[in-house]
């Protein structure tokens, strides 16, 4: 059934309601999560000279735009989420958009990478294809998209609060090849365990 926009404004309105509220318990629990494995995988596949130029796309609190600038590289963050944005400005001291992730205006080719860790979930399946267009048009030719998303059997709707949509790897693989990527890789989280216990699809494309 397809969303309207009034639709579309609460998905919109509620998830990042809940998220502004929890903003504080969400950067306390969320600070020591290891997701090096993560950011390894983006920048290993980026072509060219380092430092490069990474936009996290739902960078939250900006604990991960802190580890890129740590390791020498130049990272944006963005955000819908008001607090979010201006925790991330705070903390790490990085340029930090805020906008709706289904109202995107984002620079044309500017990034070698682009990190969407835990966030691409949330857009509407019936936006996906337009804002996957558009975070591939805001990479440099070449540039590489990383992504980790709960797997699923591609279904949608409410999780509480938060909206989410849940892809297995096949759609997935369609999506984005569909806006204009290449796979790379992927694989599951967490590692070592058995695949049942590994909620997270993680992949990582290129801009063809």
């Amino acid at each position: 059934m397809k969303q309207t926009p009034s639709d579309l404004e609460q998905i919109t309105a509620t998830t990042l309601g809940h998220y502004n509220s929890v903003a504080e318990d969400f950067r306390e629990g969320t600070r020591d999560h290891d997701v090096s494995q993560n950011i390894n995988a983006l920048l290993r596949h980026i072509q060219g000279t380092a430092p490069f130029t990474v936009l996290d796309f739902g960078c939250g609190p900006g604990r991960d735009l802190q580890t890129f600038t740590r390791m020498g590289h130049i990272a944006v963050g963005l955000d819908g989420s008001q607090e979010f944005a201006r925790m991330a400005r705070e903390d790490s001291g990085c340029e930090v958009l805020q906008q709706d992730f289904l109202k995107l205006d984002l620079p044309a080719e500017r990034f070698d990478g682009i990190f969407a860790n835990a966030v691409l979930f949330h857009v509407p399946l019936q936006e996906l294809p337009r804002v996957l267009k558009q975070l591939h048009g805001a990479l440099k030719p070449g540039g590489v998209l990383f992504s980790s998303n709960p797997r699923g059997d591609n279904q949608e709707g409410w999780n509480g609060p938060r909206y989410g949509s849940y892809h297995d790897l096949e759609a997935w693989q369609g999506l984005l090849t569909a806006a204009g990527f290449v796979e790379l890789e992927h694989y599951y989280r967490p590692a070592g365990l058995p695949r049942e216990q590994q909620p997270w699809l993680a992949s990582v494309w290129r801009k063809a």
